[in-house]
């Protein structure tokens, strides 16, 4: 079946670009280079802007770093791919919904979430979504049998 096989690389190089793509994003917060401190003073350490675009703290790169390593490693087999992409997309969704209020905006003082980092994280979350429920469910397909066998 051509459309499963097409599908479940889809799947599987979903979960490896995002993986590379949040690596890559964790390392650079890492990389002075890369980051560009806050108009503001802040005394929390590692406080800037990746690319002068998305605020970010050492946890927050540290989050990426992660997330990045479980994609790579995910997309080696299908069924890890699908796990990662469900499970990023739901919560990249709530990374979005905490990012859009005022209270919950810094996850509680832990990590930034607002700001740019509200759509790239809607970005891709509607990303994994589609690959890990949507493109599985044509991969699971009608010949999965989802009855009990009868003793």
């Amino acid at each position: 079946m051509q459309t499963s096989t097409t599908s479940a690389s889809g799947i599987r190089y979903a979960a490896l670009s995002l993986g590379l793509l949040f690596l890559l994003l964790g390392l650079a917060g890492f990389l002075p280079a890369f980051v560009s401190p806050s108009a503001n003073f802040t005394s929390e350490p590692g406080f800037g802007y990746i690319f002068g675009v998305f605020p970010t703290n050492y946890f927050h790169n540290a989050i990426g770093l992660l997330v990045g390593i479980w994609g790579i490693a995910a997309s080696t087999s299908l069924t890890g791919a699908i796990v990662f992409n469900r499970i990023f997309a739901l919560l990249y969704a709530a990374s979005v919904v905490l990012g859009l209020l005022p209270s919950t905006n810094t996850l509680f003082g832990l990590a930034p979430l607002f700001g740019n980092n509200v759509w790239l994280d809607a970005i891709t979350a509607a990303i994994a979504f589609y690959f890990g429920f949507v493109k599985s469910a044509e991969v699971e397909g009608p010949s999965v049998s989802r009855t009990q066998p009868s003793v």
